[in-house]
């Protein structure tokens, strides 16, 4: 008992698609994860990081014997793609040379950031840094999650809060999160504000429902080209 697991992982081939969809024979297999994990690295230093700050919330990578298909699942796709697509044909090109390969990019957009785990946790890390009141943007978080539809949502923050000299953790929840109910649609996301006094981890759930409940574009957007599959019961 009392032994965590990533909610991700804990889903993958269940609910929830991979997230890197390929084949390799085995010689290959590690050099194309150590690609894939600096196409993530890249992706995110230059879209999120920096601006035009683009809300990019997953990468989902997908490899044919010809092509290399990296799909970003963004809430301003307009910032990705740039003026007549000067920003994605960049994009393209410096992938390219990252990897040697042909680079085909596809862009999904978000249509409610505001359920999304991922850019929750970016959004936070992001207050948190510009020194707010940590309390206060939970509990405005949580609140604009459920406003948008969530039927759950819990926010878990940890490090050096408002400076203090312990590290401690905040939880802020509203209504329900049934993490141990595979057949519940739960978001998860996560990520680190550093701070000038350290880093604070910041942890979100969102509860959208079961997925029997949702509709099929909106399950297919989610697993961007390879659909998770609801189980059925037996």
């Amino acid at each position: 008992m009392g032994q965590k697991t990533h909610p991700f992982g804990f889903r993958v081939g269940i609910t929830e698609a991979h997230r890197s969809r390929w084949y390799a024979p085995k010689q290959m297999y590690g050099d194309l994860l150590v690609e894939d994990q600096k196409i993530r690295r890249y992706c995110d230093q230059r879209l999120n990081r920096n601006p035009p700050f683009a809300a990019v919330a997953d990468i989902h990578i997908e490899r044919t014997r010809e092509e290399l298909k990296v799909i970003l699942r963004t809430a301003r796709p307009g910032l990705v793609i740039g003026p007549k697509g000067a920003e994605v044909d960049a994009l393209t090109s410096d992938l390219q040379r990252l990897t040697g390969r042909k680079v085909v990019i596809n862009i999904i957009e978000i249509k409610d950031p505001d359920t999304d785990a991922q850019l929750i946790a970016e959004g936070i890390a992001e207050q948190l840094k510009k020194r707010a009141s940590f309390r206060r943007v939970l509990k405005m978080r949580a609140d604009a999650a459920i406003t948008a539809g969530a039927k759950g949502v819990k926010i878990q923050i940890s490090g050096r809060l408002g400076g203090a000299e312990m590290s401690r953790k905040e939880t802020v929840r509203e209504g329900s999160i049934p993490l141990q109910t595979l057949q519940a649609n739960v978001d998860y996301g996560f990520t680190e504000s550093y701070t000038t006094y350290g880093a604070i981890g910041v942890k979100v759930w969102v509860y959208k429902g079961m997925y029997e409940q949702i509709s099929e574009e909106e399950e297919f957007s989610r697993a961007a080209g390879a659909r998770p599959r609801a189980r059925g019961r037996h």
